[in-house]
């Protein structure tokens, strides 16, 4: 597939030295007659996340289930704020039953490649805060722990820091944006490779989307398992559903395509748990 003839021009951008790692993604893409909140309910039901989202726009809708922060500031009693990111890089369907789920995990959390991969994005997470945050203050508070979804489970990781007097948490989104988990590293030569190798852009997928209060919290979501629902020139909807797989220098193209369509997994069920609608 075109996937994974990406895959294998990244992996050469990557031996030369170009990018350390690159985040690619597909777009898959399903007519629907229902109406857009139902798919929200059924997702809902199906792929429960922490940062949930139904957003109604000018004639489209975004509808989201997203696992992962793309950052967060929660206001201390002492006026400090405290800055967070948690990466989530590494990732494993789940088992048929708990012994496989368990030597999933275990073998997720023994792989090299994943290992290598997601060190180096909390390295990039350590040096977004780095940016904003007083000097000596980020530390990763959590590394590699396993994060368990209905259909994948995930490595994660939590990098925390104090943020600078003289920055607000627009500058903390500022120096975190996009996330490296659906960029690379480098972010803007790994964003530039993107923007060549993708048949397209990418529209809402990979960006932010969350809500601050009048307290001075910030909580985000990166816009990962996430529904964009358009209206279709025959009528209906187009819901189109992006995932993407971090490449580095021994990935498998195979190996990643499958990577992708496990994370779209949830969101296609969604799709299909809706009675009589035809994918």
């Amino acid at each position: 597939p075109a996937f994974e003839e990406a895959v294998c021009q990244a992996r050469g951008h990557i031996a030369a030295g170009d990018v350390f790692q690159l985040v690619l993604s597909q777009r898959l893409e399903a007519l629907v007659q229902r109406d857009p909140f139902e798919l929200y309910r059924s997702l809902r039901m199906v792929n429960p996340s922490p940062y949930m989202g139904f957003f109604s726009f000018n004639g489209w809708y975004l509808i989201g289930s997203s696992p992962e922060v793309m950052v967060k500031a929660d206001p201390q009693p002492d006026g400090r704020v405290k800055a967070s990111v948690r990466p989530i890089a590494g990732t494993r369907r789940r088992g048929e039953n708990e012994a496989e789920d368990q030597a999933l995990a275990l073998e997720l959390l023994a792989d090299p490649k994943e290992r290598a991969e997601h060190v180096m994005l909390v390295d990039l997470g350590r040096n977004d805060l780095g940016r904003v945050c007083q000097p000596g203050s980020v530390q990763v508070q959590e590394l590699m722990v396993i994060e368990r979804y209905s259909h994948v489970m995930h490595i994660v990781s939590q990098v925390e820091g104090v943020l600078q007097e003289q920055c607000d948490v627009w500058d903390l989104l500022r120096a975190s944006f996009p996330a490296g988990t659906v960029s690379g590293a480098p972010k803007i030569r790994a964003m530039q490779l993107i923007h060549e190798l993708e048949p397209g852009p990418r529209g809402p997928y990979s960006g932010v989307y969350g809500a601050m209060d009048l307290g001075g919290a910030l909580n985000t979501a990166i816009t990962i398992r996430t529904m964009v629902v358009l209206p279709a020139a025959a009528g209906g909807w187009r819901v189109q559903v992006q995932a993407g797989a971090g490449i580095v220098a021994d990935s498998e193209p195979t190996a990643e395509y499958e990577e992708t369509l496990n994370k779209a997994r949830g969101l296609l069920k969604a799709l299909a748990c809706l009675d009589g609608e035809q994918q």
